[in-house]
């Protein structure tokens, strides 16, 4: 009977004593998860996740039955604190006082009254645990907004820069023209990241091709080229031809012969003008060669800056079929339809002076394809609705992401060095995962601007699976692995570091500050 009575006794006590108060989880930080006495206060005042019960009236506190788990045990969530059993009165201030941290993991079974006992080391989230799923006051969305507009280039200095080197190209070419016969047909063309619009940071590269028209060749594809270096023979052979001083014995295109014979004219004019055709308070100069290159990189250099020019002679080939490498390429009928894959494949070829590579050897007079026209209007015109960015259409977020990229290598290259082996990284590569990622994720809607963070992620996680499997496909030539020449360990040493910016939400984009 006593012992009855003791029961009774204790269940009053219980249902008299007030349950403990839940907290909603803290919400999105541009920070990892506080700890103690800054969780508590960093979890006050957010709004519950979907799925949670109405909020209690203010003052009030809902009771819990005694040895339930609160909202915040959920499995995933890397936020939550765990309350297993906890004693009556106990708030989730009172147990982050004492010490408890989130953890991530359900717990095993625990006696009653147990409390979860604080992780010695937690990991950062990774960046996804702080997506907020395209809205628009996303703490950490705004913060790489904030990125990008570091990344934005001065429409003075621009205007600036383009004036220079668009009056030095316009004093050049006639003079190449006037110089040699073999390059009497040439035309300027800008390529590259300024005139697609994705430079980053500064105005100070620019990319000019020299294209010129080449007679009817025939492309014998090299064996060390993976589809993308080819050497030009001639399928006529006229006796007086304005290519004839540059033809092997075979009536192969000697490409070494023809970029060298440029450089010189180049360098003649540079000599001889002292640069002055740059601008009345700039200096023009000629980089020394660099093996297996196929620029002339000139440099104006200004009292604010320095400009590099990359001039790169092209061969336009019209009126042929692409190579059967190309065939699988260019795999964008979801993404920008099958008509406008047509319009570019009855754009011409062009070819580039550029040496493939046999082991350590560098093999002469081979062209390499090249595609950067065409690669210049698909960013341009990267939407698969005709509208996107533009003033009727809603942005996207697919040409950030690609400046995101650019300048997370960037950052990286500036921290590392040439230590294990980043400078084999370049801007093209990231150019490429931009395109596969744009066929992999066709839709718009899929890169809307206000879900630039989980874009990001998305795009991100497609350039560490090529990473781990050293392996990046050329768009127009899937046969050609773009990481072909890239080591294991600097591959690994890339994604490692990667991984780390991801998972402590980027500290190499404060280098910039």
């Amino acid at each position: 009977m006593g012992d009855r009575c003791a029961g009774a006794r204790k269940a009053k006590a219980s249902r008299q004593t007030p349950g403990t108060a839940r907290e909603p989880p803290p919400g999105p930080s541009a920070d990892p998860p506080a700890r103690g006495r800054q969780a508590a206060k960093a979890g006050r005042g957010n709004a519950r996740p979907p799925g949670e019960h109405d909020r209690a009236p203010r003052g009030a506190s809902p009771p819990v039955a005694q040895g339930a788990k609160s909202a915040s045990c959920r499995k995933g969530k890397e936020s939550d604190l765990r309350e297993v059993g906890s004693a009556p009165g106990e708030s989730d201030a009172v147990l982050r006082e004492k010490g408890a941290a989130p953890t991530g993991k359900d717990p095993a079974p625990r006696e009653k009254g147990a409390v979860c006992k604080p992780k010695e080391t937690a990991e950062p989230l990774p960046l996804a645990s702080y997506s907020c799923l395209g809205a628009d006051s996303c703490i950490g969305a705004r913060w790489l907004r904030d990125v990008l507009k570091t990344l934005s280039l001065g429409r003075a200095d621009t205007s600036e820069a383009s004036g220079l080197v668009n009056q030095l190209i316009n004093t050049l070419v006639p003079v190449i023209k006037a110089q040699e016969s073999t390059f009497s047909s040439i035309e300027s063309l800008g390529t590259g990241s300024y005139y697609e619009h994705v430079k980053i940071s500064a105005p100070n590269e620019f990319d000019i091709m020299l294209t010129m028209p080449a007679p009817r060749v025939k492309l014998e594809p090299c064996e060390q080229g993976s589809g993308a270096f080819f050497y030009a023979r001639l399928k006529r052979n006229p006796k007086r031809y304005y290519l004839n001083k540059y033809l092997s014995e075979d009536k192969t295109l000697e490409a070494c012969k023809m970029l060298s014979a440029l450089r010189k004219i180049i360098k003649e004019f540079v000599k001889n003008t002292s640069g002055k055709h740059a601008g009345p308070d700039s200096d023009v100069t000629v980089d020394k060669k660099k093996v297996g290159s196929p620029a002339i990189t000139l440099r104006i250099g200004t009292l604010q800056q320095e400009i590099s020019v990359d001039i790169i002679l092209a061969l336009e080939v019209r009126s042929q079929s692409w190579p059967a490498s190309t065939q699988g390429g260019l795999n964008i009928k979801k993404w920008l339809g099958a008509k406008v894959k047509q319009e570019y494949k009855w754009k011409p070829l062009y070819l580039v002076p550029k040496h493939a590579k046999d082991g350590r050897m560098l093999k002469e007079d081979t062209w390499r394809l090249s595609f950067s026209h065409i690669e210049k209007d698909m960013i341009k015109n990267h939407g698969n609705t005709k509208t996107c960015c533009e003033s009727e259409g809603r942005k996207c977020c697919r040409k950030d992401c690609l400046k995101l990229l650019k300048h997370l290598l960037d950052q990286l290259k500036t921290k590392h060095g040439n230590k294990r082996g980043l400078d084999k990284f370049c801007s093209y590569h990231a150019k490429t995962a931009f395109f596969q990622a744009c066929v992999l994720w066709p839709d718009d809607k899929e890169w809307l601007f206000t879900d630039l963070e989980s874009c990001f992620q998305k795009f991100l996680d497609y350039f560490l699976d090529c990473l781990n499997k050293v392996y990046l496909p050329h768009f127009f030539i899937p046969t050609y692995n773009l990481f072909g020449l890239i080591d294991k360990a600097s591959s690994e040493f890339l994604s490692k570091e990667i991984k780390y910016e991801i998972n402590n939400r980027f500290p190499i984009f404060k280098l910039q500050n």
